[in-house]
């Protein structure tokens, strides 16, 4: 687990240097958090600021690929615009002569869900009880909140994972990893998504994606039928399907849908139909009204599912309805 960055006293009395360092010269200290994929995070700290930041950046092999480098910069610029309290803040983005393009933002502390639910998963105790069920819950619907706002503003995130869903040590949820959105020109608050809702909109207006050509964005696990068919028009209501299988495996502990091999998961995502969470894990003590919730949300066709993330939202704040 990730802690707080300290606030030091000697790091807000120095006055502003003649000349900023341009680039990644402008920040010290610069420890490696994570690398995964093609992208390398780091820590660092901003004298100018004074504060404690992360930089992401394309891995050293693959700093002068043009795709790997238009990719992160797109992925910089939707996070930067979705400016949300369960989404991460972007502070700076840039180019370096040396490491290519780079994008600066909050160094968040705590650890992602999915290691929350492996600890539930091997029964620590302590976990299981800082994180009951209710509790988990509520993080989910804070990832939720971020895909709601981010819907609203065309953005299609099309890998909600445990793994992405990020649980802060003061309560904070952020949802991260934009890498693979799907982004439309241009849809203002009161646009729906939906392609068979929208008379408007020229097919042509939609930006190219964050994925190279003929790759499946999103990770098998979580992925709607949509994404296993490999369907272009992906809406809300797939990132909906990925939330369903983010809150069945937050509830019971395991994933609704995984196979002993890659095609064994696509062909339950495709035509398994799995248990309510109170009867797959009765033990664990489920309430039933978040059956309706999740089963609505793993509907094969979307048009049986919720047809909004508000309006998953609504139905997850009603399984545990709050009393005056």
């Amino acid at each position: 687990m990730q802690s707080e960055p300290t606030i030091i006293l000697s790091a807000t009395d120095p006055d502003l240097p003649n000349k900023i360092p341009s680039g990644i010269d402008r920040y010290t200290g610069l420890r490696e958090i994570a690398r995964g994929g093609n992208g390398l995070l780091r820590s660092a700290f901003d004298p100018v600021t004074g504060r404690t930041v992360a930089i992401k950046s394309v891995l050293p092999p693959l700093t002068n690929d043009v795709n790997e480098r238009r990719r992160l910069l797109r992925e910089a610029r939707v996070t930067a615009q979705l400016q949300h309290p369960n989404t991460v803040p972007v502070y700076d983005i840039g180019r370096d002569l040396l490491e290519g393009v780079y994008f600066v933002m909050k160094r968040i502390s705590g650890e992602n869900l999915f290691q929350v639910l492996k600890r539930i998963a091997r029964k620590d105790e302590a976990t299981a009880k800082a994180f009951p069920i209710p509790k988990r819950i509520d993080i989910i619907e804070g990832a939720c909140q971020a895909l709601a706002y981010a819907h609203a503003r065309g953005v299609i995130h099309r890998d909600v994972k445990p793994e992405n869903i990020w649980v802060g040590n003061f309560g904070e949820v952020y949802l991260l990893d934009w890498g693979v959105a799907k982004v439309w020109g241009h849809v203002d608050d009161q646009t729906v998504i939906r392609q068979d809702r929208i008379a408007t909109r020229d097919p042509g207006e939609q930006l190219q994606t964050l994925t190279g050509g003929g790759q499946r964005p999103g990770t098998p696990l979580y992925m709607s039928p949509e994404q296993v068919r490999g369907n272009r028009g992906l809406d809300e209501r797939s990132d909906v399907f990925n939330v369903g299988v983010c809150l069945y495996e937050a509830l019971v502990i395991r994933e609704p849908f995984r196979g002993t091999h890659l095609d064994e998961t696509f062909d339950n995502i495709l035509n398994k139909d799995v248990t309510p969470p109170s009867e797959a894990a009765p033990e664990i003590g489920i309430p039933k009204t978040a059956d309706a919730v999740v089963m609505r949300a793993l509907e094969k066709q979307p048009a049986k599912r919720f047809q909004s993330m508000r309006e998953m939202i609504d139905a997850i704040q009603s399984i545990f309805p709050q009393t005056v």
